[in-house]
């Protein structure tokens, strides 16, 4: 379980301790954080919890579904603009950058 929890960001680590303190179930909290184990995805979700004082489990799985949700068009939007960006380079300077003409 320790070397579960060490892989985690250390926000990710925080939301587990919240969790814990809210009274969810060590098995509950540890699929959350699974789930949620980067600093932007566990703040996301401290966020969210710091407005309510007891909410049903499926209520959480429901943000934490939609906070995936976002995170993955959010990558998505950026793996677009860097394929355009590149789409771009090629339009101005060609195929070929002049320095891989050789």
């Amino acid at each position: 379980m320790q070397a579960e929890r060490n892989s985690k960001s250390p926000i990710s680590e925080e939301l587990y301790d919240i969790l814990q303190e809210k009274g969810y179930s060590q098995q509950f909290s540890e699929l959350i954080t699974r789930n949620l184990n980067t600093d932007f995805t566990a703040g996301r979700m401290i966020g969210y919890l710091s407005h309510y004082t007891n909410l049903p489990e499926e209520e959480i799985v429901d943000e934490m579904l939609a906070i995936l949700s976002d995170r993955n068009r959010i990558m998505q939007k950026k793996g677009m603009e860097q394929n355009n960006a590149k789409w771009n380079q090629m339009k101005w300077e060609g195929l070929f950058a002049p320095d891989e003409k050789d």
